[in-house]
C-alpha cells in the first residue's frame, strides 16, 4: 500500500488551513471579494423581465440524476424561487429524474416558505416530464412555449437536447442563462443564451447568490488553494528544470521526492 510522502502531508495541512482559515474569517464577518460573475448576477434582471410581462420563469436542471451537479442546480433554483416569491412570479421546473422532482419539490416548498408566502408553492409547476432524452426536450419545449416563458433558465448536465431548449427559448422571445459543466455543451449554450456560466463558475454558484459564510469561505479558501498548487507546480519544475546545473534546484527536486517508492 502506498501512503502520502512527507511533502504531500505538509501541501494538504496548507490548503486545509486556508480554507478553514477562510471559513471562520468569513463567519466572524470579514468581508470576503468575489469577482463579478455576469451570468449569476444576471438572474435579478431574469426574474425582473419575467415579472415585468407578468409571465412564468422556466427552469431546467437537464438530464442529471442526484449528484453533485444537479444539486448545485437546485441552490440555484433555490435562489431563483425567493426572488421570484417577492414578485409572486410563477417558477415552473421541467425535470427528467422522478428522484430529483421530489427533492426539488422540497427546495421550492422551503425556498416560499421562507419569504413568508407558502401560499405561493405549486406542487404542478414542478413536473416530471419523461427520462428520456428527447421525449424530455420535446415536452420542455412544448411546455415553454404553452407558458410563454419570459425567462429561461439551464443548470445542470446537459446533452444533445441543449440546443434544442435554447433555441426554443430565443424563439419565445426569453432571456435565457445556462450553466452546465458539460464543455462539449457549452458551445451551444455560448451561441443561444444571453449569458453562460463556463466551468468554476457553475460551482461557484450558491456561495455566489446565497453569500452564506461557510460557503463564502470556502468558495475563496479553494481558490488560494488553487494559487499555492500551481505555485508548486511551478516551483516543481523549475526544480526539474535546474537540478542538473544549480544545487537550489536539486534541492527542490529531492524535497518533492522525499518517501517516493523506489
Amino acid at each position: 500500500m502506498n501512503h502520502a510522502s512527507f511533502p504531500v502531508v505538509v501541501i494538504e495541512a496548507i490548503l486545509i488551513s486556508l480554507i478553514l482559515y477562510k471559513i471562520f474569517s468569513a463567519r466572524r464577518g470579514k468581508d470576503l471579494f468575489i469577482r463579478r460573475i455576469p451570468g449569476l448576477s444576471a438572474i435579478d434582471e431574469a426574474v425582473g423581465r419575467a415579472t415585468e410581462l407578468g409571465r412564468p420563469i422556466f427552469f431546467s436542471p437537464g438530464l442529471g440524476g442526484l449528484d453533485i451537479v444537479s444539486l448545485q442546480a437546485l441552490s440555484i433554483l433555490s435562489h431563483i424561487v425567493k426572488l421570484a416569491a417577492q414578485f409572486r412570479t410563477r417558477v415552473v421546473v421541467a425535470l427528467a429524474d422522478a428522484v430529483l422532482m421530489t427533492v426539488a419539490q422540497e427546495v421550492a416548498r422551503e425556498a416560499y416558505a421562507r419569504e413568508g408566502t407558502p401560499e405561493l408553492y405549486e406542487p404542478d409547476d414542478i413536473r416530471f416530464l419523461s427520462d428520456q432524452q428527447f421525449a424530455y426536450a420535446s415536452a420542455s419545449i412544448g411546455l415553454m412555449s404553452r407558458e410563454k416563458a419570459a425567462s429561461c433558465m439551464y443548470f445542470g448536465h446537459f446533452f444533445a437536447e441543449s440546443l434544442i431548449l435554447a433555441e426554443t427559448g430565443h424563439h419565445i422571445g426569453a432571456i435565457q442563462v445556462a450553466g452546465t459543466p458539460d464543455t462539449t455543451q457549452l458551445p451551444f449554450f455560448i451561441a443561444a443564451c444571453d449569458y453562460t456560466i463556463i466551468g468554476d463558475e457553475f460551482y461557484a454558484g450558491s456561495a455566489y447568490l446565497s453569500r452564506e459564510p461557510t460557503l463564502l469561505g470556502s468558495l475563496v479558501g479553494q481558490d488560494y488553494s488553487k494559487l499555492v498548487l500551481l505555485s508548486l507546480i511551478l516551483l516543481g519544475v523549475l526544480g526539474v528544470t535546474l537540478a542538473p546545473w544549480w544545487e537550489p534546484g536539486l534541492a527542490v527536486l529531492k524535497w518533492f521526492t522525499i518517501g517516493k517508492a523506489e
